[in-house]
């Protein structure tokens, strides 16, 4: 890619972000490009659908929580590394409102811009469960799918104005429901 093309990508990018974080997942692809001062053809060029403007948007995100989930299992007990994975995951998922809707319909269709970053995002949580599990700090009777549903549940509940103060004190709920080992009870709210 030509370096004046990847400044425009890049650019893009920067502003799709500011614009998404603020209008949700379903803002204008017209006021991204405008707000860029550059024309939609230009925005479109690079990112033909939505779905691929969003997929660049998060897949630094998506594998940056990939990374960490390795970071976890290394440096972690298999209880820590999970409910820190699911903390550092419900916050990403919750940045750009309305994009949880599209993450869970992406695992299901193979043709999605989506579907690689979420499959391979999901894959990294059901390693840190299958290990919390093995260790006997996690329930047995769920799996990476349920995880990742819980994910996307916690992460809309911050989209909700009437429930967003109490979006930290439900994912300590549901990871408490999760975890199962004898120190899950001293789980507190994130700061």
């Amino acid at each position: 890619m030509r370096a004046d093309a990847r400044k425009n990508r890049d650019h893009l990018l920067a502003v799709a972000g500011t614009v998404i974080a603020e209008q949700g997942a379903e803002a204008s692809l017209r006021d991204i490009a405008r707000r860029a001062d550059m024309g939609l053809a230009t925005l479109l060029r690079h990112f033909p659908t939505r779905e691929a403007l969003l997929d660049a948007l998060l897949r630094t995100n998506f594998d940056g929580l990939t990374a960490r989930a390795g970071e976890l299992k290394r440096s972690s007990s298999p209880e820590d590394a999970l409910l820190s994975w699911l903390r550092d995951c419900v916050t990403v998922a919750h940045e750009y409102r309305g994009v949880t809707a599209l993450m869970a319909a992406a695992l299901a269709d193979t043709g999605s811009a989506l579907h690689a970053s979420c499959v391979t995002m999901r894959a990294a949580g059901t390693e840190l469960l299958a290990r919390a599990q093995a260790a006997g700090a996690a329930r047995a009777d769920i799996d990476g799918t349920d995880l990742f549903a819980l994910v996307a549940a916690l992460a809309w509940l911050g989209d909700q104005p009437s429930l967003a103060p109490r979006a930290d004190h439900l994912l300590t709920v549901v990871a408490s429901a999760i975890l199962a080992g004898e120190g899950s009870s001293g789980i507190e709210s994130a700061p």
